[in-house]
């Protein structure tokens, strides 16, 4: 029996119809990211990530103490985002710079897909649609194949899990506890996922009868402990947790960090924007929430303003805190929850498979020059340089070709006191500190980005001169008058 064309052409079509809008809308943001690719790798760190990722791999052991670096050598670190590296090594080693890039892609796909197939059970379906695209918008900025994408979409799934628990004057399910085990192993941001069980653990005791507070207040007491011992299920134990309070601790450095700056509301922005529309609906329509939301609501605001890397968490998660009160004070009728039959499922990851071999065998990926000084590095190789005072932002680059650091992105590791003696030397604040730092750590040789202000006191300093400059990297090195 044959089979021609057209038939083959309706079995297509009717399998992809199945199709629900949610999943394409991931579907669709892949390919854009696979076809856009460029930003997901604009990140020194992505850099040392892998490199941790392949000393796993290679030893297969993880790092207790720090082997990258001549000015903490032996110092403790481990590395909470150990799964993840791991993930990205792996995907390196199949696929170069490719792989990482379809798996970063992968998982932001997958977590805004979740967010609208979330919304959509209680939005209509245009209104879930927009909704995803604008927390889209929002977290575009941290687009970047590092492991925090990889636990979005756990943390999506934990907040709604919890959510849903809520609501329903329930505990949540013990099946939710894997989520936040694996995010452990992924992230070191799954200490908010406690902080999350807690926030609606309170919200749940509101919306209760004052007959269920007791039994209900011990059965979530009893979910956060569980969820905080599938915490520990990593190889680190305990130790993943104290390590992610360590980044919480690096006080003004926190400043200087571009991720962990605070907003600035100096130029009009997607954020801003975002705040305003809110305030201005929320008024107009006179939306009102249960004292815990609006706790969580501030709280995720506060997040965001005081930090720009928790932006994607206020995008991602505010949807999901005002969800309900917002959909059942405005009348809106949810668009139901698409199914994803087999059929439709297996042709579209078959679609999906051939499209990213297409598109990754014909594109040319990899991180921008501006991060990667390879002809400043062979520099330093011709001149048998072994301690290189380094720009923070080269400290990945430097990682990956197996060569001894001074500084990198790893600031749990420095502290707010080694790395702010260091800004403020490099900035020349404290010029009687850079030049101790030259002499304290025997430098033999600086690696810095063409606009650090110490730049132009070492072209005038005796004893140091400059071999190597190009629009990515300057190299200095001892001796000339």
């Amino acid at each position: 029996m044959s089979i021609d064309a057209t038939t083959v052409r309706q079995v297509n079509a009717s399998g992809f119809s199945q199709v629900p809008a949610w999943l394409w809308l991931g579907v669709g943001l892949y390919a854009f990211l696979l076809l856009v690719s460029s930003g997901l790798l604009n990140d020194s760190d992505t850099y040392w990530q892998i490199a941790v990722g392949q000393w796993i791999l290679d030893h297969g052991a993880l790092p207790r103490v720090d082997v990258y670096s001549f000015s903490m050598p032996g110092e403790s670190w481990i590395s909470s985002s150990w799964l993840a590296q791991v993930l990205y090594a792996a995907s390196y080693n199949i696929a170069g710079w490719a792989g990482p890039v379809v798996v970063a892609a992968g998982g932001i796909a997958a977590t805004f897909a979740l967010l609208a197939h979330f919304l959509e059970r209680r939005l209509p379906l245009t209104h879930a649609v927009l909704v995803a695209l604008a927390a889209v918008v929002l977290s575009t900025p941290h687009f970047l194949a590092r492991p925090h994408v990889l636990a979005m979409p756990l943390m999506v799934a934990w907040a709604h899990g919890l959510m849903t628990a809520s609501e329903r004057r329930q505990p949540p399910s013990f099946w939710l506890l894997p989520l936040i085990g694996l995010w452990a192993n992924l992230h070191g941001g799954f200490v908010f996922g406690l902080v999350l069980a807690g926030a609606f653990a309170i919200d749940a005791l509101w919306n209760a009868e004052p007959s269920q507070y007791k039994p209900l207040a011990l059965r979530w007491a009893a979910f956060g402990l569980a969820a905080l011992a599938a915490c520990c299920i990593t190889p680190y134990g305990w130790g993943s947790i104290l390590a992610s309070r360590k980044i919480l601790d690096l006080g003004e450095l926190l400043r200087l960090i571009s991720e962990w700056a605070p907003a600035d509301f100096s130029r009009l922005s997607s954020f801003e924007f975002t705040i305003l529309a809110l305030i201005a609906g929320a008024l107009y329509r006179g939306i009102r929430l249960p004292p815990p939301r609006i706790a969580l609501v501030l709280g995720l605001l506060h997040m965001a303003l005081s930090h720009g890397r928790n932006l994607e968490i206020f995008a991602l998660l505010l949807p999901i805190v005002v969800l309900t009160p917002v959909a059942h004070q405005l009348g809106l009728q949810p668009a139901g929850s698409g199914r994803v039959t087999f059929a439709s499922a297996a042709m579209l990851a078959a679609a999906l498979a051939i499209s990213t071999w297409t598109v990754t065998a014909h594109r040319t990926y990899s991180p921008p020059n501006s991060q990667s000084p390879a002809a400043a590095v062979e520099a330093v190789k011709a001149h048998h340089l072994r301690r290189v005072l380094n720009d923070r932002a080269f400290g990945g680059y430097l990682i990956w070709r197996q060569m001894p650091v001074f500084i990198d992105g790893r600031a749990e590791l420095y502290g707010e006191k080694f790395t702010m003696a260091y800004y403020n030397a490099l900035e020349l604040k404290d010029i009687g500190r850079f030049l101790g730092l030259l002499e304290e750590y025997d430098i033999d040789g600086l690696l810095l980005q063409p606009g650090t202000p110490a730049v132009g006191l070492l072209d005038h300093l005796g004893g140091w001169r400059r071999v190597h400059t190009d629009d990515a990297a300057i190299l200095f090195v001892r001796g000339g008058g």
